[in-house]
């Protein structure tokens, strides 16, 4: 008799292990500190997994990690920035059956067309890996003034961006507003869509097995507004990408913003933006700051001539 029937000789039933999805905070995968989870379904209604729904606490907590993770990312050479985002690619194309599965079930996709989603995501971490050390270039560089002095503008990162991911672009939308906030030296507190969470927790999943120190990216999940109202008036946090907001959310969230002048990403026509289009540079330059240096020249030799 085999080990996998029952003496009755019935084939024994395997009780299937439902995967966990947890929160990614600080490089660590907490429970909401709450307790509380909420059901999410696929397009037919049909129940998909549990996810943790954060409390304001857990806002808090994330805007500390983002914060305490800041100063080593910013610090970080911009090429090597390039090699973490890299590596970010690499690691989603290794599990990419599992992103095309939560995705079509997330979107209500056909496996094809969610397979070409999730490619679409993975290409797109790498078209802004290979911005990290160029963007740099057509943000600053040498101004022209009228006297003997060196004028070079620098842009560096705007520090804590609280970002609000788009609702229905579960994954590719949420590639395209993570990435050029890390790759230019930001760091990170992501809401995820609250429809379809489940690619949005896995990213922390493949972020935590790459080169991403803890606390650059971390992502909650839950009500959007219960999240992004503090978020928008934290104090530690400054600027806030308003994607996924509703425009009633939008302007509220934009109010509160405005306490501590955070630098604001205003949503587009509410789930009209075409993920699939060429991105442009507007994200990498939207929370970057422009910093001016002024050097006097000097004169060498009896000539008279400066550098």
């Amino acid at each position: 008799m085999s080990d996998r029937e029952s003496t009755n000789g019935s084939a024994e039933r395997r009780l299937g292990v439902f995967k966990t999805y947890k929160l990614y905070v600080g490089g660590k995968f907490p429970r909401s500190e709450s307790g509380r989870v909420y059901e999410v379904t696929d397009s037919k209604g049909q129940w998909l997994a549990n996810a943790p729904q954060s409390s304001r606490k857990d806002a808090r907590d994330a805007v500390v990690a983002a914060r305490k993770a800041f100063g080593g990312w910013s610090g970080a050479t911009a090429y090597n920035r390039g090699q973490v985002l890299y590596r970010v690619a690499e690691m989603l194309e290794g599990r990419k059956e599992q992103f095309v599965r939560e995705v079509a079930a997330s979107e209500g996709l056909s496996k094809s067309k969610a397979a070409a989603v999730v490619d679409a995501a993975i290409d797109r971490w790498v078209w802004y890996a290979g911005w990290t050390d160029k963007i740099g270039q057509i943000s600053g560089g040498a101004n022209p003034v009228a006297g003997p002095f060196f004028n070079l503008s620098t842009p560096e990162p705007t520090g804590v961006v609280a970002v609000i991911a788009p609702r229905k672009s579960s994954l590719l939308g949420l590639v395209s507003v993570i990435a050029p906030v890390i790759a230019t030296g930001n760091t990170a507190v992501v809401v995820a869509s609250a429809d379809a969470p489940l690619p949005a927790l896995s990213l922390g999943e493949v972020l935590a097995t790459s080169d991403v120190p803890g606390g650059v990216v971390n992502i909650l999940s839950g009500a959007t507004a219960e999240l992004a109202a503090p978020l928008a008036a934290h104090q530690d946090v400054n600027a806030i990408d308003l994607t996924g907001a509703a425009p009633a959310l939008a302007k509220e969230l934009e109010i509160a913003a405005a306490d501590n002048l955070k630098r604001v990403l205003r949503p587009g026509p509410a789930d009209s933006a075409d993920w699939t289009a060429s991105p442009g540079t507007h994200r990498l330059t939207a929370f970057l700051e422009t910093k001016t240096v002024w050097h006097p020249t000097g004169a060498l030799g009896a000539a008279g001539s400066s550098y």
